[in-house]
C-alpha cells in the first residue's frame, strides 16, 4: 500500500524532463530572505505554480526552512524559503527561526532579498542589508507589493531600500498578482552558476506530504484565530496513511501553551475545531489529489516555545539550541 508520507512531492501532468543535463546547464540555491510578512511564502508558491508553503496575513507564519525546486531543460533552481528575520527574539522558537534564516545565507549561490514596498525600511532591513554586504554573493532586491502603493510612493520607498545595498540588482513585483514574477525568475536564472541537477527532475520540494499537511492545519489556525493564540500553537501529524478505499487518513495533534487556549481552539461545542478541520481538509485534499479523512486533537504543553526538548520534538530545533 502506498505510504504518502515517505514520498517526495512531485509534479503531476507535466512533460518529463530527462535527467541528463545539457552543456551550459545552470543550477544553484536561492535563499529567500526578508522581514516577517513581506510575502516570501506567497512568492514561493507563485514560483512553483502550486501551494507548498502556508500563507497567512500574520507575520512569522513560516517557521522552518523549506525548498521549492524548479527544473527546466536548461536549469534547476532550488529556492530556500526561510522564516522572517526579526531583531529581538522573545523565546527559543524565535531564536531558532532567526538562526535558520541567517544560516541559509551561507549555503546560497544567490540571495533574493524580499521587502514590502508599502513600508519604510526598518532596523531588521538595515541589519539584513549589512549582513548581505559582508559577502560577495549575488543579491537581488525584490520590492514586493508594488500593487499597493502609488507611483510616487513606490519611487520614494525604492530609493530608501536601494540605498541600503547599492550593489544589489533590483526590481518591482507583486507576488500576489504575479506582476514581475516572470522577470524576477529570468534574473535569478541568469545569476545561477553552471552546474548539475541536484534533485530528480520531477521533485518540487524536500518536504514530505505529512509535513506540508501539518503546516496547512497550522495555516488555518493562524487564519481563524486572533491575538496571541495562533503563535503559541504547533501541529504534529501522527498518522498519514492511504486506506484501501483510496482515502487518505490524517490524524494530527494541535499543541497549545495554556488551558484557556485549548478552549479557544476547540470552541463552543467543538465548533471552532471543526471549522479549522474542514478548511484544512480541503487544502490537504488539493495536496494529495483525493479524499481526506482528518482527525484533530488539542493538547496542552505549557510554554513549549521556551522548552528545547519540546522544540526538538516539534521539529523546531537544531544543534545551536540552548540546553
Amino acid at each position: 500500500m502506498n505510504e504518502p508520507d515517505n514520498q517526495p512531492i512531485t509534479e503531476i501532468g507535466d512533460e518529463p524532463i530527462p535527467f541528463e543535463t545539457p552543456e551550459g546547464h545552470r543550477s544553484g540555491f536561492v535563499a529567500l530572505v526578508g522581514r516577517p510578512n513581506v510575502g516570501k511564502s506567497t512568492l514561493m508558491n507563485a514560483f512553483m505554480r502550486q501551494k507548498i508553503a502556508a500563507v497567512t496575513h500574520r507575520p512569522q507564519t513560516t517557521r522552518t526552512r523549506q525548498l521549492g525546486i524548479i527544473t527546466e531543460p536548461g536549469y534547476q533552481m532550488i529556492f530556500i524559503d526561510t522564516p522572517g528575520i526579526i531583531r529581538d527574539p522573545r523565546h527559543e522558537l524565535d531564536e531558532y527561526m532567526v538562526q535558520t534564516a541567517l544560516e541559509t545565507l551561507d549555503d546560497a549561490d544567490v540571495v533574493l532579498w524580499l521587502v514590502d514596498l508599502s513600508e519604510r525600511p526598518g532596523p531588521a532591513d538595515r541589519e539584513i542589508a549589512a549582513r548581505l554586504a559582508e559577502g560577495d554573493r549575488k543579491v537581488i532586491l525584490a520590492l514586493n507589493k508594488v500593487d499597493t502603493v502609488s507611483p510616487a510612493e513606490a519611487l520614494h520607498q525604492t530609493e530608501a531600500y536601494v540605498s541600503l545595498l547599492r550593489s544589489a540588482d533590483w526590481l518591482h513585483l507583486s507576488a500576489l498578482t504575479g506582476d514581475g514574477v516572470g522577470e524576477l525568475l529570468e534574473k535569478l536564472v541568469a545569476a545561477l552558476p553552471e552546474g548539475p541537477r541536484y534533485y530528480p527532475p520531477d521533485q518540487i520540494t524536500d518536504i514530505y506530504e505529512r509535513n506540508i499537511a501539518a503546516e496547512l492545519i497550522r495555516e488555518q489556525i493562524m487564519l481563524q484565530l486572533r491575538d496571541e493564540v495562533p503563535y503559541g500553537t504547533a501541529v504534529r501529524v501522527r498518522d498519514f496513511k492511504e486506506r484501501a478505499n483510496g482515502t487518505t487518513y490524517v490524524s494530527a495533534d494541535i499543541f497549545v501553551e495554556r488551558d484557556s487556549h485549548k478552549s479557544i481552539v476547540i470552541g463552543a461545542g467543538g465548533a471552532q475545531l471543526k471549522a479549522i478541520g474542514a478548511a484544512a481538509r480541503e487544502q490537504i485534499e488539493q495536496l494529495v489529489g483525493g479524499k481526506v479523512f482528518l482527525e484533530l486533537w488539542v493538547k496542552v504543553e505549557k510554554d513549549w516555545r521556551r522548552n528545547p526538548n519540546l522544540l526538538r520534538q516539534f521539529g523546531y530545533s537544531d544543534e545551536w539550541t540552548k540546553e
